[in-house]
């Protein structure tokens, strides 16, 4: 602490004594009639965390957060003529999509031009962001496929019969279609019902932005996907584009009057910032937890695989929770969900922070189960019209191999000690009363999955079920039935979250990404109580994780679950592969 002090001290006194020339920079940067520059390849972050030594000099992706303080400095900056986008390539889902052209969008009514350059044309995402610019600038033989969107799912059950493996499947929800592909050779009429509603809603936002931003009627909009794809000269002669050119032509063609003087977004933000001074002590912050990719009990295999790991994110729950500086969480959750139990013991954490401050759940390209499950205990929750979420089910599944070994030649002996001891091992088909014990397992989880939902919601466990099951919903209409509070992205998530503070100054909080400890974190008390031998305990936990220490790592693998809050197909949806 007193190293941070000093440190900020030193860093103001530099900057103040700087600053005439930092002020001399910051206007020198960019002349009358400049264009800002940045680069998008791949996908956005809605916000970054705050970077380290070596982040530095690595290329990060470029954070919507950082768009959206580019356009209010903007704002007072005249000098600025406008923005260009080099988009390469964009990969994620719809919802990190619209979020991208709804950013693009406020620059462009803000009364700035906005540029996008498509150096290798584009598919359906591509042109999708690149409508909301006031020009689309293709490169020269480049082809631009605005295809729609397509779910292709492949049947495994004719290939397992001439194998001799034998599925067994077992779901709560009759619209948990998780095993339908092992089990079925063709999509069952619940399965289709449900993707024909998300694909039926993703195509209405596509036309709808599609016209909005090329200002066509939603006809011309359907003609233009539908007779696509277009190469660069059919683009412009459609209205698609308004322009072509190679990267060294692209400021000629921006330019009125001879090349556009093009400046770098990232260097002009910094210059800007300088100009500020540091605060010496922290400041309250809206916290940001990000809960991307599968859920999973922690395992010396889990950290290394990108999945949200349950004693990481427990452990940074907790330090939000007695961290004064931390007026409030926002959830930020990308997952299909995952294990039943460890997205239990998320939401436990999460109810116990919602019960002493504002808890807010942003859910991006898909939170879909196990994703849902933890969402519950937020105050609110807030969603693009284009997520992928619900799926409130439970599934579990498993092979017998024996069909298989017989044929082989293979026999097996087995020798045990208690009636159901091979219940789990995948070498025969279960007899009716253990797979009773099974489905027993699987009802009690659901049950309480809808508790878990019906008291987030404050709706009769009645109402829930009817739209539980197991469905899938997109965002728009999650809203319509209660899923969601409101649609919108993430700043929508931090405008809720500084409404639900009182005191002054929670206007002017900023969002800050809370990093999990290193180290365990032991339980705090219920809400409501105190007790100082665990805040002792917490402070000491606190240190180790600061000083590096490893403190009681969990060892549970993934595998340690039977019964899984998982939706692998609203992964594929929130992707919406395209048939380009």
């Amino acid at each position: 602490m007193l190293f941070t002090l000093l440190y900020r001290l030193i860093a103001s006194l530099l900057r103040l004594i700087f600053w005439p020339f930092l002020l001399l920079r910051w206007r020198r940067i960019v002349r009358p009639g400049t264009y800002l520059a940045f680069e998008i390849d791949g996908g956005v972050t809605d916000i970054q965390p705050a970077p380290k030594l070596l982040d530095r000099f690595r290329k990060r992706p470029v954070s919507l957060t950082a768009l959206a303080e580019l356009t209010q400095t903007l704002a007072g900056d005249r000098r600025i003529q406008g923005i260009v986008v080099t988009l390469r390539s964009f990969h994620q889902g719809m919802a990190s999509a619209l979020s991208l052209h709804n950013a693009l969008r406020k620059v462009r009514e803000s009364g700035r031009e906005v540029i996008v350059y498509l150096p290798f044309g584009g598919g359906t995402k591509e042109i999708f962001v690149a409508s909301a610019a006031t020009k689309i600038v293709a490169a020269p033989q480049t082809t631009l496929s605005p295809l729609g969107f397509v779910v292709t799912a492949r049947y495994l059950k004719g290939a397992l019969e001439k194998t001799h493996l034998e599925p067994e499947v077992y779901a709560r929800g009759v619209f948990k279609s998780a095993g339908e592909q092992l089990t079925r050779d063709r999509m069952s009429e619940r399965e289709r019902e449900q993707q024909d509603a998300i694909l039926d809603q993703l195509f209405e936002v596509l036309l709808e932005k599609l016209a909005e931003g090329r200002a066509w009627n939603r006809e011309r909009a359907l003609r233009a996907v539908n007779n696509a794809p277009y190469l660069h000269t059919e683009a412009i002669e459609q209205g698609l584009a308004d322009a072509a050119a190679y990267e060294d032509e692209l400021k000629m063609v921006i330019g009125d009057r001879g090349p556009a003087m093009v400046a770098g977004a990232g260097g002009y933000l910094r210059a800007k910032k300088s100009l500020s001074f540091p605060a010496l002590i922290n400041e309250p912050v809206l916290g940001v937890l990000k809960i991307h990719g599968a859920i999973a009990h922690s395992s010396p295999l889990t950290s290394e695989l990108g999945l949200a790991v349950d004693d990481a994110l427990i452990g940074a729950i907790r330090l939000a929770r007695s961290d004064r500086h931390v007026r409030a969480l926002i959830l930020h959750i990308n997952s299909p969900g995952g294990g039943a139990l460890a997205s239990d013991r998320i939401h436990h954490e999460l109810a116990a922070f919602a019960a002493e401050k504002p808890l807010i759940a942003y859910m991006a390209n898909v939170a879909a189960s196990g994703g849902y499950y933890v969402a519950a205990a937020a105050h609110r929750i807030i969603a693009q019209p284009t997520t992928i979420t619900g799926s409130i089910g439970v599934v579990a599944a498993r092979f017998a191999i024996d069909p298989l070994l017989e044929r082989l030649g293979i026999t097996t002996e087995v020798l045990k000690r208690g009636e159901r001891a091979d219940l789990i091992a995948p070498t025969r088909t279960l007899r009716d009363d253990e797979r009773a014990v099974i489905e027993r397992e699987l009802e009690g989880m659901y049950r309480a999955f809808l508790n878990v939902v019906a008291e987030g919601r404050k709706q009769p466990i009645e109402s829930i079920e009817k739209i539980a099951e197991g469905r899938v919903w997109i965002g728009s209409d999650a809203k319509r039935v209660g899923l969601v509070d409101e649609l919108g992205g993430f700043d929508r998530a931090v405008e809720t979250a500084r409404a639900r503070i009182s005191g002054p100054g929670a206007a002017k909080l900023k969002p800050a990404v809370l990093n999990a400890p290193r180290g365990r974190i032991p339980p705090l008390n219920p809400p409501g109580s105190r007790n100082a031998r665990a805040h002792t305990l917490l402070g000491l936990a606190q240190l180790a994780s600061t000083l590096g220490l490893d403190v009681d790592p969990a060892a549970l693998l993934l595998s340690g679950e039977r019964i899984l809050a998982w939706c692998p197909r609203a992964k594929s949806l929130a992707a919406s592969n395209e048939s380009d």
